[in-house]
């Protein structure tokens, strides 16, 4: 094959592959895109705070990180509980290990209080179902669990495993998009929902520039990597 025959049909191989990016980009996007006119206004979040929280609080000879990417029916929790519970049967005591549960995309809720899951209908939102009654959950089902929240009794939620020092956070970039399409959706001011947001995140519960973000600076800091979406 000459040389310029095949030059051509390299630029042709590679305009097809880029159309396809593009294609496949602009399906992701464009329903965000539809329902959010805007995002919030406000500056992006300094890293520093969240930089200093890993410094601070990513100790021990084994760390994990876990990618809350969807709700999952509550797994990304699960597996941070079962992370320190194995862990602790196979000798190992809590001091001597750290799991970085990283809240993003659509689990970011799971941050949240259930008052901010009544007002702003979250579980129907995020489909997140009240296992009770298989209606879209009015409340945060995985950070204080009732019964039946889980899919077996005794698995700690985000509460008691902050106490036995796991970290959580949850992602600002997607608190931002989110409540701009929250607020687009119900006709209030994106920038005031997005406040109302962040202010409703469980104490203990760090606000990370993004959830992508925050992977990488758990993986940094010696975590390994561990999907927890579906």
């Amino acid at each position: 094959m000459k040389s310029a025959d095949l030059n051509s049909r390299r630029q042709f191989l590679s305009a097809v592959a880029l159309g396809a990016a593009a294609s496949s980009l602009s399906v992701l996007t464009n329903p965000i895109q539809a329902a959010l006119p805007t995002l919030p206004t406000h500056p992006p979040l300094s890293p520093n705070d969240a930089d200093k929280w890993f410094k601070d609080n990513v100790k021990g000879s084994h760390r994990i990180a876990y990618d809350g990417s969807t709700p999952h029916d509550g797994f990304p929790v699960i597996w941070t509980w079962a992370f320190y519970l194995t862990n602790n049967q196979t000798g190992t005591p809590d001091g001597d290990m750290t799991a970085v549960c990283v809240l993003r995309h659509s689990a970011i809720p799971f941050a949240m209080k259930s008052e901010l899951w009544e007002k702003y209908k979250f579980g129907e939102m995020f489909d997140v179902k009240d296992n009770k009654t298989q209606a879209p959950s009015l409340r945060n089902p995985y950070y204080e669990p009732q019964d039946g929240d889980f899919p077996l009794p005794g698995i700690d939620g985000i509460k008691k495993m902050q106490e036995r020092k796991a970290m959580f956070c949850v992602c600002d970039l997607a608190l931002r998009v989110y409540s701009g399409v929250a607020a687009a959706g119900m006709g209030l001011d994106s920038d005031a929902v997005y406040e109302e947001w962040k202010a409703g995140v469980h104490p203990g519960i760090q606000v990370v520039p993004s959830g992508v973000w925050a992977l990488g600076r758990a993986q940094e800091h010696g975590c390994g990597y561990i999907f927890a979406g579906n």
